[in-house]
């Protein structure tokens, strides 16, 4: 049971890296015209925002998660 959580966020972030790899794809082959270089430019932006949003939810939830006296201690 405790690696059924483990499974789902894997799952998950495993298909938003599929889906955001896909929607760039299509988007740059649309002919917008951006080079090779602002394409990886682009999704390393979007990546490192991500990655920033992602660490403060996770701040902002245990935070929330101790200040209502939840034990947030593995066994």
């Amino acid at each position: 049971m405790e690696w059924v959580p483990v499974g789902f966020i894997t799952l998950k972030a495993l298909v938003f890296v599929a889906t955001m790899f896909f929607a760039i794809k299509w988007h740059y082959e649309q002919g917008q015209g951006l080079s090779r270089r602002a394409l990886l430019l682009t999704a390393g932006k979007v990546t490192a925002i991500f990655i920033l949003v992602l660490a403060a939810v996770l701040l902002l939830t245990f935070g929330v998660a101790q200040a209502l006296g939840m034990e947030l201690t593995l066994p």
